[in-house]
């Protein structure tokens, strides 16, 4: 353990809590916003009093402590900072946080959670500490990684946090045998969604989804309720779309690309020669395109499907920190199956469909309890005349 971490009961005060969870639900106010950057928010305290707050908006924006030194002004000279995330000690798009704390004259910072990138863990207090700023570590350290938990798995093992969402009736169906599935859940359930794409960097769906449902993926503002009236249309972010269609069956005129925000397409990569007659063909496609569909060639899998650990390198590696999965029994059913899934958010609604309805989830039989994929529940709470279900994979 790091000298300069401690437990909470040794060091921290009842006001040093209340000053800590303050920053804390600063850092909430960018919940829909900075991603991919992380949640951070920051409170400037002198003599007992909050003389600063500010918090990480968007990114290319300023950092949560610059902005709470913004506001401190010269108050900052000998007060204490209470930051969520290790202050940055590197230049980026904006300059080193620890540097702007050391300059306005700070003499104490307290930190929740250590910078997880390992590339800088640990050199923002390093550089405050050389230049004779004390700093404790630690405090609320499990509230403020909840924060990040997405930027927290990109900087620590290269993938996304993957979420995936679920409506279904109380019996585990998903469709009507004969495809209908509008609408299982109700309209606050629905809403609910728009929140969870909203959060999201990228939105992940078979082509099924989008040739069938004729699905766009996208945050509707109207839905947003009352996040509507914190964040305007133009700060809400659309999420990238990505339509894994294997089999190139999608074309330029459906719904989907009516929203002129990213969308890329997943092609796989084709193991036999293909011939120029079929090259040309492949190329006068492209060019009907709209110019916001990229389209990427990644690896096939044994089973002739993208490889989805490949895909979620291939996210990790363009930022994308906060994923979520909406998509059919068949794409949802080959993440779970391959221990893809970070989180089930389960939209159960109070229905009963029938045997012969399609259910939540197509995987390989299972023989044996013990082979059970487990979840740890994490939240069971009413949305409208529907359960929201938050469960935990645990691989």
């Amino acid at each position: 353990m790091p000298e300069y971490l401690h437990n909470e009961g040794d060091v921290f005060s009842s006001a040093d809590q209340a000053f800590m969870c303050r920053a804390i639900e600063l850092a909430k106010l960018g919940h829909y916003t900075t991603s991919p950057n992380p949640r951070v928010g920051c409170v400037i305290v002198k003599n007992d009093f909050i003389v600063g707050e500010g918090f990480h908006k968007k990114a290319g924006t300023g950092h949560a402590e610059v902005n709470a030194l913004a506001q401190a002004g010269e108050q900052a000279n000998g007060a204490t900072a209470y930051v969520t995330l290790e202050p940055c000690s590197h230049y980026g798009r904006t300059a080193p946080c620890a540097e702007a704390l050391i300059k306005a004259g700070i003499c104490h910072v307290v930190i929740a959670m250590v910078d997880p990138n390992p590339q800088v863990s640990g050199k923002g207090i390093k550089l405050l500490e050389q230049a004779g700023i004390s700093c404790t570590v630690g405090l609320l350290n499990s509230e403020a990684q909840a924060l990040n938990t997405g930027f927290i798995k990109l900087m620590t093992e290269h993938k996304p946090y993957v979420r995936l969402k679920m409506a279904s009736s109380l019996d585990g169906k998903t469709a009507m045998a004969n495809g209908e599935s509008k609408w299982i859940t109700g309209v606050d359930a629905r809403k609910d969604v728009q929140r969870l794409r909203a959060q999201s960097c990228a939105i992940v769906c078979g082509a099924d989804s989008v040739m069938i449902d004729q699905a766009k993926m996208t945050v509707r503002h109207s839905d947003l309720g009352k996040l509507a009236q914190t964040y305007s249309e133009d700060e809400i972010r659309q999420p990238v779309r990505v339509v894994i269609d294997s089999r190139n069956r999608l074309t330029p005129d459906l719904a989907l690309f009516n929203q002129h925000s990213p969308i890329i397409i997943i092609r796989g990569e084709k193991k036999k020669a293909v011939k120029s007659s079929e090259i040309e063909t492949a190329l006068e496609k492209q060019q009907h395109w709209p110019h916001f569909v990229e389209q990427v060639t990644l690896p096939l899998s044994t089973l002739n499907k993208i490889d989805l650990n490949a895909l979620l390198i291939f996210l990790a590696d363009r930022g994308f920190n906060d994923v979520l999965i909406e998509s059919g029994a068949r794409l949802a059913g080959a993440f779970v199956e391959q221990n893809l899934v970070d989180e089930l958010i389960l939209y159960q609604a109070p229905k009963l469909m029938g045997a012969m309805a399609k259910s939540m989830l197509m995987m390989p039989n299972l023989e044996h309890l013990a082979e059970a994929k487990a979840l740890t529940i994490g939240e069971a709470s009413m949305i409208g005349e529907d359960i929201r279900i938050i469960a935990k994979f645990t691989h």
